[in-house]
């Protein structure tokens, strides 16, 4: 599978389990609405510290944006 969409996947999975919008991941994170729609879409290649910050910001590790669902 193409990583930036497994990131985005996961990403987008994490939020709405979590409850989150992407307005609501944004204030938290810093990164604009745009980012995250973008990379929820696979549109992005985030870099290992934008995946760490984006974990951050949702609570989890930067290893389960990029692990495949078992």
């Amino acid at each position: 599978m193409d990583m930036r969409k497994l990131v985005g996947e996961n990403f987008a999975r994490i939020r709405q389990q979590q409850g989150l919008t992407q307005e609501q991941v944004s204030e938290r994170s810093g990164f604009s609405q745009q980012y995250i729609s973008g990379l929820e879409q696979g549109k992005r290649n985030p870099t290992i510290v934008t995946l760490y910050e984006l974990a951050q910001a949702l609570g989890v590790t930067h290893l389960d944006l990029v692990s495949p669902q078992s």
